[in-house]
């Protein structure tokens, strides 16, 4: 009885029951304590003593008599525990696995839109497919063809230390000056910019870049070095393409206190377009653009010259970015929802 009394006290929350546990439940069973009172002297919940008595419970007597056995729930519990481990389903829907790491490899989708765009399309339905957290499981597993050195934003991200700066002016209207409407996304037509460098090269050209905040569709304009005056030129060309429907297309641009963009409150003199800028370092204001740049250096890395890569492939880079199904879109893509716009500016102005 020593012996039971010690092993009992052994048992810590959480714990599955011993062979022990069970013949002291046993033992007490004969002595007529009550399941709470076998619980008490455990360590463990009612529940899981009463749970253990329907387990182990035998007939005996042909039928006649039901008496708890500590052998019978034990075999139970082993039993049990033979089919208690975690099942993977990357057997079974190796055809959608087949799918993510094409469209991965070859494409260069996420794996969330991977999974968004194959239910949004019907190519697979819901029990065909596994989840996008599965998915990255199964790569830290080791099961996919796709490693975690594969994405390109897994291994990049690492805390930084806050820093505080001061002393820079704000070359125009500041941000906090922006309707409040603009943050919801709600509305089409409101923009940020920023500038892309390769090589701290002055005489490198650079990628102009634009995002429209609603739809996502991502602009790369190359232009001849990093002052004003090539962007008030390069935004110039955009303003013939669009000609009078410009006021409905740009209703607000956002960009920082670069000065390659000191000129650009000039846009307020020549349309209903007003400029915005964020706080300095604080390019957190206008994330949108400062997201897709870091998609430009898959292709384009740091310190690699801009007029090393022709306009064909600059264009392809932006098809790409624009082409890629996304999951705040509704798996839909920014071409799409951008074009969608448009034909609604130009049927209501006709």
């Amino acid at each position: 009885m020593d012996h039971l009394h010690y092993t009992a006290n052994e048992h810590r929350k959480g714990q599955h029951l011993t062979f022990e546990c069970r013949v002291l439940i046993q033992t007490r069973l004969k002595d007529g304590w009550s399941p709470n009172r076998i619980a008490k002297e455990i360590g463990c919940a009612p529940n899981t003593v009463r749970n253990e008595i329907k387990r182990g419970t035998v007939s005996l007597y042909k039928g006649n008599i039901l008496r708890y056995k500590a052998t019978a729930g034990q075999d139970a519990y082993e039993r049990n525990r033979q089919s208690c481990c975690r099942h993977y389903d990357f057997f079974e829907k190796s055809n959608f696995i087949s799918f993510v790491e094409q469209k991965f490899f070859e494409e260069g989708w996420s794996l969330d839109a991977c999974v968004g765009r194959a239910l949004k399309n019907e190519l697979f339905t819901r029990d065909q497919i596994v989840c996008t957290k599965t998915l990255y499981g199964y790569i830290d597993l080791g099961l996919l063809g796709i490693k975690n050195i594969d994405l390109p934003e897994k291994l990049r991200r690492s805390p930084k230390k806050t820093q505080v700066h001061k002393n820079k002016r704000i070359l125009g209207r500041r941000i906090e000056e922006r309707p409040a409407s603009v943050n919801d996304r709600k509305e089409f037509g409101h923009w940020e910019a920023d500038l892309v460098i390769g090589s701290k090269n002055n005489n490198d050209d650079a990628l102009l870049t634009m995002i429209e905040r609603k739809t996502r569709e991502y602009w790369m304009i190359r232009i001849p070095g990093r002052n004003p005056n090539s962007v008030m030129n390069a935004l110039s060309t955009v303003h013939s393409q669009f000609e009078e429907h410009w006021d409905d297309v740009f209703k607000t641009i956002t960009t920082d206190n670069g000065s390659e963009f000191s000129t650009l409150s000039d846009l307020e003199t020549l349309s209903k377009t007003l400029v915005y800028f964020a706080h300095p370092y604080t390019s957190c204001e206008k994330g949108s653009v400062e997201r897709h740049n870091g998609l430009i250096r898959r292709f384009i890395p740091k310190g690699k010259r801009i007029d090393s890569y022709s306009n064909e492939q600059i264009a392809q880079i932006e098809l790409w970015c624009n082409g890629l199904p996304r999951k705040l879109l509704g798996y839909r893509t920014p071409d799409e929802l951008f074009e969608a716009e448009l034909d609604r500016i130009y049927s209501c102005a006709t």
